[in-house]
């Protein structure tokens, strides 16, 4: 069981946006259902990202992010990921849309392992049904707010930065220092992350620290800062963690759906003052568009790649 509310996305409009508003002012999470992910399409993703993660790590490294370049593309070790300063345990590939190199960061060509060809086509698929999912989202969450269920693909996700990563947790020992990841809130606007079966996630509510387990055939969805800033506080970006007592390999798979690259985040115009945050940021305060502002959030998660990205 869970505190945090599960929400059908097939349900009438008015419902989806009423309970997605209470939701974001009261948690920042909730579970995601009824939002027409193919089953056999995340079957095939879990597959073949277990295939991945199964291989010797000279083998893995051949798509090192080091490769990746400014794109910003491809596997770290376990350690390699930063939070808060602290290294993760845990390993990963990190994803984005499929572009030519160019000179634009975090933009350009994904690097996908040759000996397991069936993880591009469904990390491929998956960013196309996902991006259609995100904005399916924050049209319930405009409406929520009272804009036109159209406000946000209309501007800050006309053509959205959407990054996708698969993170594999190696088994905990309780006693154990350390988390796979540590607490955090997201970057951006909007985060919807698919689970295996195994348990690790825990949110911050105003009730101190719950679990978010594993719901069969859901999303978790989260708020990033940039939504916390765009309402002022209303909306929440909450701190979360992730420790892996299973005693299982343990799979998760982020996507964040995020404002274009090149737009400016400008809070919205009514949304009142709202409360401290956690870490004392103050959230308005930043200008400029939300590449300049991812840009200097990641540059602090692999302090090895930040020449290679920002020079």
């Amino acid at each position: 069981m869970t505190a945090l509310p599960v929400i059908d996305l097939g349900q009438d409009s008015p419902t989806v946006a009423e309970e997605i508003g209470r939701a974001c002012r009261e948690h920042g999470f909730f579970y995601l259902a009824g939002h027409d992910v193919p089953a056999e399409l995340t079957r095939r993703l879990d597959r073949a990202a277990r295939a991945f993660f199964e291989l010797p790590e000279a083998v893995k490294n051949e798509i090192s992010m080091e490769r990746g370049g400014r794109a910003w593309r491809g596997f770290f070790p376990v350690g390699g990921e930063l939070t808060s300063g602290v290294p993760d345990l845990k390993e990963g590939l990190y994803f984005g849309r499929e572009e030519p190199p160019g000179p634009v960061p975090l933009h350009g060509p994904n690097l996908f392992p040759e000996q397991v060809p069936e993880l591009r086509e469904a990390v491929l698929e998956y960013l196309d049904v996902m991006t259609a999912t995100g904005h399916r989202v924050m049209h319930a969450v405009a409406e929520s707010l009272g804009l036109d269920g159209g406000y946000f693909r209309d501007t800050y996700t006309a053509d959205p930065t959407v990054l996708f990563r698969i993170f594999h947790y190696p088994p905990s020992e309780p006693d154990a220092d350390g988390w796979g990841v540590g607490e955090h809130t997201d970057y951006g606007l909007l985060t919807l992350l698919l689970q295996d079966g195994n348990a690790g996630l825990q949110v911050h509510t105003r009730d101190g620290w719950i679990d978010a387990p594993p719901i069969e055939g859901t999303f978790v969805c989260n708020l990033g800062d940039m939504l916390d800033k765009l309402t002022g506080g209303l909306y929440r970006s909450t701190p979360h963690r992730v420790r892996n007592l299973t005693g299982n390999e343990r799979l998760s798979f982020p996507f964040f759906f995020d404002p274009g690259w090149d737009r400016e985040v400008p809070p919205l115009p009514y949304t009142p003052g709202g409360r401290a945050r956690w870490d004392g940021q103050d959230l308005r305060a930043f200008t400029g568009t939300y590449g300049e502002y991812l840009l200097g959030k990641v540059a602090k998660v692999f302090p090895q790649l930040r020449a290679d990205v920002l020079g």
